[in-house]
């Protein structure tokens, strides 16, 4: 049998794999990136128009003295550099479509992975992978790229220069080895604070987030101006690494400025030298200068978007890590509805940091048909045990097998209408009511109504605003802590699932809530449903068929219900309980 094995830390990752999906992707758009190399060939061809006119009016039409010969190289003139602007427009509008579709392409496999690195709470990604495709793309759009692909015309432009007078194309030769110099000294210049930059930045929006999200309990215990004081601590450091990257963003901006009128001052100088010398002609000058200017126009934008370029890289990095540490998952197809039987053989989970395991060598089998409560003090592993069995927990060895197969090879998608989980932190997202019961599929009125009825949630609903489409705000914030409960409990039954996995349901509810909450899980037994439910309340144990108590990630009690609650009862009152023996029975 297939085992869950723990995956790499992010020093480990190899960024190989997810580099070579991302460059698969660019591959496969060749046609586009031909099309856009078609395009700067043809403008920086005719980018030669301007010069070629110089030549001609100054050698040819002022000597000649003829205005036939003026009006028709004009009109060359003019209508090749027509069809320059066209091919710009067409690079233009096929570059922004590239951008588009390696976007379009890559949206849905960055979301899937961004979701799935979220299992890990200590390290989730949150929003910065989509933000990180959308910086690529905008990297793609815009003029950094022209200058990739005109670049190459470089030595073109020189060996016209050459045809000209070999030391004008010796001067542009060193102006552009200057040139290449200021972008190497640009790029480790910058990595560093630009780097400082973004991790500050991002341990400031950690803390907003964090206060906004916790408003309520800040108020309540006078901790905003606390929360302020770090805030504006976090936010002078961020400013501070951010004013010391833009004055160095601005020195080397002038540094650059000033090559560029260098190198103007020096062709004229030397274009005028050799006129004097009667080596070159005045027009052969001034289109030397024209031409030595564009040889390093490719250079000189990649400099001024050096910085746009260190940002599309570091994006693409990120991606490329995310893709590694989240493959693709091809499990395979649910083909018959599974009958919900879950099986756990020496399941053990681990957390960055920790030492002692969160579980270890738990096995335990659920079989359908069954309420299975899982016990233990704060800190026991019940939770763990809830993630680990609907297989969300990150970091777990061991075999998970769902009717006798790895759950881990089974489609997530197809399995995902079968399971019904409710975690111990409610999670609803923005949207209806109705939109949270379905798993925001489309809603099918009979079973939402259903799933709200089988949690004694149909009237509760019915008298909010707008019944069922009434909106819940962004994590159910618009309900009460009740009503998000019992939403997420319907969720987690709609559909009529198999397997459920009920992390502490009754937390939030009243008596009559737990009511329904007893004759939910009876329903659920009837219908042959596995059950394993998380909790602290006793209430729920009188729906329970069988009792699992963990202590310090390991069973330390499993049987019928009555027998280990019996076991566990201190023999005499007052007299302290043992959590810690050892007890195994027989379930019956």
């Amino acid at each position: 049998m297939d085992r869950i094995q723990t995956p790499p830390s992010a020093g480990e990752v190899d960024l190989r794999a997810g580099a070579a999906e991302l460059r698969g992707l660019l591959q496969r758009m060749r046609t586009t990136w031909a099309r856009l190399a078609l395009a700067s060939c043809t403008i920086n061809l005719l980018m030669l128009v301007p010069t070629l006119y110089m030549l001609q009016v100054y050698d040819r039409v002022m000597i000649s003295q003829n205005p036939l010969t003026l009006l028709a190289v004009s009109l060359v003139a003019a209508a090749l550099l027509v069809l320059m602007a066209m091919a710009e427009s067409w690079r233009s509008r096929w570059q922004v479509r590239a951008s588009l579709g390696l976007e379009s392409a890559l949206a849905a496999r960055v979301f899937r992975a961004s979701a799935e690195a979220g299992l890990n709470r200590l390290n989730a990604p949150g929003a910065q992978p989509l933000a990180d495709l959308t910086s690529l793309r905008q990297f793609l759009a815009g003029p950094g790229v022209h200058a990739l692909f005109d670049t190459p015309w470089t030595p073109i432009f020189l060996a016209v220069l050459w045809l000209l007078h070999p030391q004008l194309a010796l001067l542009a030769l060193v102006f552009v080895g200057l040139q290449f110099a200021l972008a190497g000294w640009s790029q480790r210049s910058l990595a560093g604070p630009t780097a400082a930059v973004h991790t500050a930045l991002r341990q400031e929006q950690l803390l907003l987030r964090g206060t906004a999200r916790h408003a309520e309990v800040a108020e309540a215990l006078g901790m905003l101006p606390a929360l302020r004081r770090h805030w504006a601590a976090r936010r002078a450091q961020q400013c501070g690494l951010g004013v010391a990257q833009q004055d160095l963003t601005q020195r080397l901006a002038a540094a650059s400025r000033l090559l560029r009128h260098c190198q103007q001052s020096a062709s004229l100088a030397l274009g005028a030298w050799l006129v004097i010398d009667g080596q070159i002609s005045v027009g052969a000058m001034i289109a030397a200068n024209v031409l030595m200017t564009r040889a390093l126009a490719p250079i000189d934008a990649l400099v001024g978007h050096w910085r746009q370029a260190l940002g599309a890289r570091e994006s693409f990095q990120r991606l490329a890590q995310l893709l590694q540490e989240q493959p693709v998952r091809r499990g395979l197809p649910v083909e018959v509805e599974p009958h919900g039987q879950l099986e756990l053989l020496g399941l053990r989970a681990t957390a960055p940091g920790r030492q002692a395991p969160l579980l270890d060598g738990v096995s335990l089998r659920f079989e359908p048909g069954t309420v299975t409560a899982v016990m233990g003090a704060s800190g026991a592993g019940k939770s763990t045990l809830a993630r680990a069995a609907v297989g969300l927990w990150p970091q777990v060895e061991g075999e998970l097998l769902l009717d006798g197969r790895p759950l881990a090879q089974i489609d997530r998608a197809a399995l995902g209408r079968h399971l019904g989980y409710l975690p111990q932190d409610l999670e609803l997202l923005d949207g209806s009511v109705a939109d949270n019961i379905a798993r925001f599929t489309r809603p099918d009125p009979a079973q939402v109504i259903a799933a709200a009825q089988a949690c004694g949630l149909h009237e509760a609903i019915l008298r909010l605003p707008r019944g069922y489409d009434t909106p819940v705000g962004e994590g159910g914030h618009l309900l009460s802590g009740g009503m998000r409960q019992r939403i997420a409990l319907a969720r987690a039954v709609y559909g009529a699932p198999r397997l459920l996995v009920l992390d502490e349901p009754n937390a939030n509810l009243d008596e009559a809530g737990e009511a329904a909450l007893l004759r939910l899980l009876q329903t659920l037994r009837q219908q042959g449903s596995t059950v394993l439910l998380v909790c602290h309340r006793p209430a729920v144990l009188a729906a329970a068929d069988r009792i699992v108590r963990l202590h310090e990630g390991r069973v330390v009690a499993d049987g019928p219900r009555d027998q280990v609650l019996a076991a566990l009862t201190p023999a005499r009152p007052g007299a302290p309980g043992r959590p810690g023996l050892p007890i195994r029975l027989q379930p019956g």
